[in-house]
């Protein structure tokens, strides 16, 4: 059982949220002082990256302290598999207190069915019996799986979910997005208006003062029935529910559904920055050497007049609908860092904050109109797959910030290192403190990034997978069918204009990278389970 010594673990998650749209990561427009204040007393990470630029892909690496191609859920679309060994199941199995409040994501959230046309076509011959179509016999549907999905909640906005969830004892959920978030935050918004429904969505919209910008309204919802304020509530009323047994540590993951589009801050938060005061990021309209083939099929869509730009894929914008979306993000945040204030201030009211490791990150950033484009599917930008990572960590330290190359992968293996105990077998992530104050060599020569995706999720025709190598001055990528792929020096192109790939002076280099990248992906190959007998 847990020693009186270990800390409570307060971590907080943001969606689809970039490492330069906060203020103490160097954003001198947006307004996050809390946040800021965490960074100011804590440990902040300059090179820390996703293994997956998507959602349930990089959030399952979080909890499993696999890649998505170890853990089960390479894209958008596939569970977690329940039996995975979670860094949350061993904390619970350690004594400690476990919940999570707000959006997880590691199940499926809309019941959208999967067309054939998704996959490659099956091969000729007799097909399998459906109980042996798949290459495991595991299954993954069923109850067990349908914890997260939001017709169901709709339809019934008491239901149980079976608990522990992936190590989670006690669970609130916040699921989807935007003013369209359901979970058990359908009831709790139920229970404070007559009419839900009548807030939610663009056809329940407000004027909305000129924004024009692809996926943004000025929702109807009032500040304080928004998801952010229910995350806010619960978390406060599962900090006093901890308080009450002060003998046993606990973790709690404390997660918002924003600023994950669609753009609908509400009240205040809608127009508390102005469009015109944002710069149009110094990518967009400029020059591209050599781009990639999604790069230049997605502006073709737009200056055709066919592109989509109501969905999750990737769009191309105008310079003021960008700035129009990071006004209306920044809104957002900014509503997210005031309900992590009032979490901070119970935590510290409740005589919990002194040993409580207060954790900061996202999930994975967006493009947010850089070289042109909106949110993620299909690319490695720089401020797609950064993200901020914090460790405030009130009785050990270290403070500062830190350069050492790093990522979602990580976190599980660090929680755990700092109460002295070792991740399961597979684990592929490095505890960081060590690293951090020994200062010496590096843990990694580099970080690969995995995307796989399915057509209906990237507007695409066909299975898209991608791999990328990130080594702090480079990144280079590459599709499975394309030829052409993506290599650039941050250290002299710092936007990204300029692809090396088939510079000729730049071959060497290229293959450097590429036989690196060979390495990274023999090292992230799964190496669990452990034999039990050898030949």
């Amino acid at each position: 059982m847990a020693s009186e010594r270990h800390p409570n673990f307060l971590f907080i998650v943001t969606d689809q949220h970039r490492a330069d749209h906060l203020g103490c990561y160097g954003n001198p427009i947006v307004k996050t002082p809390n946040i800021d204040g965490l960074a100011a007393r804590g440990l902040a990470f300059d090179r820390f990256y996703v293994a997956s630029p998507i959602c349930m892909p990089n959030r399952a690496t979080i909890m499993t302290g696999k890649m998505p191609s170890a853990n089960g859920v390479p894209t958008n679309g596939l569970p977690l598999p329940v039996e995975s060994t979670t860094f949350v199941d061993l904390l619970r199995a350690e004594g400690y207190q476990t919940a999570l409040v707000g959006k997880s994501h590691l199940q499926n959230m809309v019941p959208t069915y999967v067309d054939d046309w998704n996959y490659p076509p099956p091969r000729p011959g007799k097909p399998p019996p459906t109980a042996l179509y798949e290459s495991l016999k595991r299954k993954i549907t069923g109850p067990e799986y349908e914890a997260e999905r939001s017709d169901l909640w709709i339809a019934d906005p008491h239901r149980d979910v079976m608990t522990p969830f992936y190590g989670f004892d006690h669970v609130r959920f916040a699921n989807m997005h935007g003013d369209r978030v359901q979970g058990h935050y359908t009831a709790w918004l139920s229970q404070r208006t007559n009419d839900p429904d009548g807030l939610r969505g663009p056809g329940n919209a407000l004027d909305p003062g000129g924004i024009t910008a692809p996926q943004a309204w000025r929702t109807r919802m009032p500040e304080d029935l928004y998801p952010t304020r229910f995350v806010q509530e619960m978390g406060v009323e599962m900090l006093e529910k901890f308080a009450e047994q002060p003998d046993r540590p606990f973790f709690m993951q404390y997660s918002f559904p924003d600023p994950h589009h669609p753009f609908t801050p509400p009240g205040k938060y809608w127009d508390m920055y102005d469009p015109d005061a944002i710069p149009v990021p110094e990518s967009h309209g400029a020059e591209h050497t050599d781009p990639s083939t999604f790069w230049k099929r997605f502006h073709q869509d737009f200056e055709e007049g066919r592109a989509k730009r109501e969905h999750v894929h990737p769009y191309a914008c105008t310079a003021r609908e960008a700035q129009e979306t990071i006004a209306l993000t920044y809104g957002m945040i900014s509503m997210i860092d005031d309900a992590i204030g009032a979490l901070l201030k119970r935590l510290d009211e409740l005589g919990l904050a002194e040993n409580t490791i207060v954790i900061f990150t996202a999930d994975h950033g967006d493009m947010m109109g850089d070289h042109g484009l909106m949110l993620k599917h299909g690319f490695a930008y720089e401020n797609l797959i950064r993200i901020p990572f914090i460790w405030a960590d009130p009785q050990a330290g270290p403070a500062g910030r830190t350069d050492l190359l790093s990522g979602s992968i990580d976190i599980g293996a660090t929680v755990l290192g700092r109460i002295g105990l070792a991740p399961p077998n597979g684990s592929q992530g490095h505890d960081l403190m060590p690293a951090v104050r020994d200062g010496s060599a590096p843990l990694r020569e580099a970080l690969l990034v995995e995307e796989d995706q399915l057509p209906i999720n990237a507007n695409l025709d066909g299975y898209m997978r991608m791999r990328s190598l990130v080594t702090g001055r480079y990144r280079l990528t590459l599709w499975e069918d394309d030829p052409l792929g993506e290599m650039f020096d941050r250290e002299t192109d710092p936007l990204e204009l300029r692809n090396l790939w088939n510079d000729p002076g730049s071959q060497d280099l290229k293959r450097e990278l590429l036989e690196l990248l060979t390495r990274e992906q023999l090292r992230y190959q799964d190496r669990g389970p452990r034999a039990v007998y050898c030949a």
